[in-house]
């Protein structure tokens, strides 16, 4: 397993070691010693989430705030995704700035989000499959977020604005400047 920090301290890009043959393949998706050992820091996952969307299907930018926030480990088991973590810490010298990996289900990578990320993702496939483990509670009174498409972030997600299917409730988050972010 390939476990390598992104251009963002803290978020890692995790590639399996894949092994394949005429009846298919293995790998080993996670193993708690050897990321604790990259990321230099213990995490204990207690949530594990499944979505499935379809083509265009843009979700986020999602985050939980106080000490409600997530740290997540995201990986597609079918289809890709552009996915998308943006450092809402005040305090750090990335604030504000995004880091954007593909996953799929071809590629087996992952993307481990620490807590005061925004995070979010659009499907580049027919459909897609997205799984993630969290290492803190959902809590809907901590729920915050960030508008998609807030020029202050800079984001390409890759497909035309028009083929882009946005729940209400993210059409209408907030700006960045304007985003609770009490981390």
């Amino acid at each position: 397993m390939e476990i390598k920090e992104t251009a963002l301290a803290g978020v890692y890009e995790i590639t399996p070691r894949v092994f394949g043959d005429e009846r298919g393949y293995f790998y080993e998706s996670f193993n708690q010693q050897a990321f604790e050992q990259a990321v230099g820091e213990t995490v204990q996952f207690v949530q594990d989430n499944h979505s499935k969307s379809s083509y265009g299907v843009l979700r986020g930018l999602h985050f939980q705030t106080g000490e409600f926030a997530q740290a997540k480990l995201v990986r597609v088991t079918k289809g890709e995704v552009l996915d998308v973590a943006v450092d809402m810490r005040e305090s750090s010298p990335n604030f504000g700035k995004h880091v954007a990996v593909r996953l799929s289900a071809e590629n087996k990578k992952q993307l481990y989000i620490p807590r005061g990320f925004a995070h979010g993702f659009v499907v580049l496939s027919e459909e897609a499959e997205f799984q993630y483990k969290c290492d803190n509670f959902y809590a809907p009174q901590a729920d915050a977020g960030v508008k998609f498409d807030d020029v202050a972030l800079g984001i390409d997600w890759i497909l035309p604005h028009e083929d882009l299917i946005i729940s209400e409730k993210d059409q209408k988050l907030p700006a960045m400047a304007l985003a609770e972010n009490n981390f």
